[in-house]
């Protein structure tokens, strides 16, 4: 009777967080285009994806060693970040969107945690999932328009991760009403691009691929030296080689020490050539 009750509840928590997104969508595909509905299909679709919920016990706890205010990550982006995760109530900003913040969405996705991702139209669905990313768990927003604080507050009411771009400069009124939703609802925001404050930050500051040798061959890998820095306590800048991807596709640890000789070296100078 009460496992009946519960679902009972979150189902209609998923209906009051579908009908209050939808909402949000269509108001801003009508402000971007006054009488034209060619904007409301494409929030249809993306409104069909399983909505998450919450129950009043509260969120399930991502499995892994770490702390109960954190979300996991990935083992490899641990010793990236402050407490070995992802911090409730924070913002972590990568310096542009990649394989580093798919892999940093797909180890909370693997542990059980909903993501929302808003302002990415190209991202690829098939490589985060084969890092983990649940997509059943995972609501798209492609182009959520003006309205994308909105739209970004309430997929933070109703996922514990949301990765957004947002489509230019934030305005200090978003960043209050966006910091003050994650304070309420112990979510994580990450950002791809730019977020004035973050607690973490994140940049790929330089990488290699692998597989070319003379001038042929087939891209195999990616080694890429990962910097993360912040505020307070999170100030001190860390450094980690990561493989990004490695051959099989994972994120793993690559130690500069184990890499063969040919990949330490420089990068080579671009030489010019005739057409």
């Amino acid at each position: 009777m009460r496992e009946r009750a519960i679902m009972w509840a979150t189902d209609r928590q998923a209906a009051t967080f579908r009908a209050r997104l939808g909402e949000t969508l269509r108001s801003s595909a009508s402000a971007a285009v006054p009488g034209d509905g060619s904007n409301e299909d494409s929030a249809g679709s993306i409104l069909a994806v399983p909505m998450p919920t919450r129950v009043s016990e509260g969120w399930p706890e991502s499995s892994g060693a770490v702390p109960s205010d954190t979300l996991a990550v990935l083992p490899a982006l641990r010793e990236l970040l402050p407490r070995g995760g992802l911090v409730r109530g924070s913002v972590v900003a990568v310096a542009e969107f990649g394989l580093l913040c798919l892999a940093l969405a797909a180890g909370a996705s693997a542990a059980g945690a909903w993501c929302g991702i808003a302002g990415l139209p190209e991202a690829g669905m098939v490589a985060a999932a084969g890092l983990g990313l649940d997509a059943e768990r995972t609501l798209l927003v492609p182009d959520p328009g003006q309205a994308w604080p909105q739209v970004t507050a309430s997929l933070l009411d109703g996922c514990e991760l949301v990765v957004l771009r947002p489509p230019g400069q934030v305005t200090a009124q978003a960043k209050r009403r966006l910091e003050a939703t994650l304070r309420r609802g112990r979510g994580v925001l990450l950002v791809a691009g730019h977020w004035p404050g973050a607690q973490v930050r994140l940049e790929v500051v330089s990488r290699q691929w692998t597989g070319l040798g003379d001038g042929h061959g087939r891209l195999r890998a990616c080694r890429a030296e990962v910097r993360a820095d912040g505020r307070g306590a999170r100030a001190a800048p860390r450094t980690r080689w990561l493989w990004l991807p490695a051959e099989d596709g994972t994120v793993t640890a690559g130690d500069p020490v184990d890499m063969p000789r040919d990949l330490l070296a420089a990068d080579p100078p671009l030489v010019a050539v005739g057409i």
